[in-house]
Protein backbone atom coordinates (compact mmCIF):
# COMPACT_ATOMS: atom_id res chain seq x y z
CA UNK A 1 0.00 0.00 0.00
CA UNK A 2 1.15 3.57 -0.57
CA UNK A 3 1.99 5.51 2.59
CA UNK A 4 -0.61 8.17 3.42
CA UNK A 5 1.92 10.24 5.36
CA UNK A 6 4.80 10.72 2.89
CA UNK A 7 2.73 9.78 -0.18
CA UNK A 8 5.78 8.26 -1.91
CA UNK A 9 6.80 5.12 -0.01
CA UNK A 10 5.32 1.65 -0.21
CA UNK A 11 4.65 -0.39 2.92
CA UNK A 12 6.08 -3.82 3.65
CA UNK A 13 5.45 -6.30 6.48
CA UNK A 14 7.65 -5.84 9.52
CA UNK A 15 7.54 -5.11 13.23
CA UNK A 16 7.51 -1.88 15.18
CA UNK A 17 7.44 -0.51 18.71
CA UNK A 18 4.19 1.13 19.82
CA UNK A 19 4.16 3.58 22.73
CA UNK A 20 0.81 4.52 24.28
CA UNK A 21 -0.17 6.71 27.21
CA UNK A 22 -3.26 6.07 29.31
CA UNK A 23 -3.75 8.62 32.14
CA UNK A 24 -0.51 8.32 34.18
CA UNK A 25 0.57 5.06 32.52
CA UNK A 26 3.03 4.69 29.65
CA UNK A 27 3.04 1.34 27.85
CA UNK A 28 5.71 0.36 25.34
CA UNK A 29 4.92 -2.71 23.25
CA UNK A 30 7.79 -4.10 21.18
CA UNK A 31 7.78 -6.36 18.11
CA UNK A 32 4.25 -5.44 17.03
CA UNK A 33 3.47 -6.76 13.52
CA UNK A 34 2.75 -3.88 11.14
CA UNK A 35 3.07 -2.57 7.63
CA UNK A 36 6.09 -0.22 7.60
CA UNK A 37 6.73 2.52 5.03
CA UNK A 38 10.06 2.01 3.30
CA UNK A 39 10.50 5.78 2.91
CA UNK A 40 9.42 7.48 6.16
CA UNK A 41 9.05 4.55 8.58
CA UNK A 42 5.39 5.23 9.41
CA UNK A 43 3.69 2.08 10.68
CA UNK A 44 0.18 0.81 10.07
CA UNK A 45 -1.45 -1.78 12.32
CA UNK A 46 -4.20 -4.14 11.23
CA UNK A 47 -7.50 -3.71 13.05
CA UNK A 48 -7.14 -6.90 15.16
CA UNK A 49 -3.58 -5.96 16.13
CA UNK A 50 -4.58 -2.39 17.03
CA UNK A 51 -7.48 -3.64 19.17
CA UNK A 52 -5.17 -5.97 21.05
CA UNK A 53 -2.50 -3.31 21.59
CA UNK A 54 -5.11 -0.82 22.89
CA UNK A 55 -6.65 -3.47 25.16
CA UNK A 56 -3.22 -4.30 26.60
CA UNK A 57 -2.59 -0.61 27.30
CA UNK A 58 -5.99 -0.21 28.96
CA UNK A 59 -5.40 -3.27 31.15
CA UNK A 60 -1.98 -1.97 32.20
CA UNK A 61 -3.53 1.40 33.15
CA UNK A 62 -6.22 -0.37 35.22
CA UNK A 63 -3.40 -1.97 37.24
CA UNK A 64 -2.03 1.55 37.99
CA UNK A 65 1.38 0.73 36.54
CA UNK A 66 3.41 3.85 35.79
CA UNK A 67 5.64 2.43 33.01
CA UNK A 68 5.53 -1.03 31.44
CA UNK A 69 7.44 -2.55 28.53
CA UNK A 70 5.86 -5.55 26.84
CA UNK A 71 6.73 -7.78 23.93
CA UNK A 72 3.87 -8.52 21.53
CA UNK A 73 3.20 -12.25 21.46
CA UNK A 74 0.91 -13.82 18.87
Amino acid sequence: MKCVICKTGQTHPGTTTVTLQRANTVVVIRDVPAEICENCGEHYLSEPTAKRVYADADETARRHVEVEIQRYAA
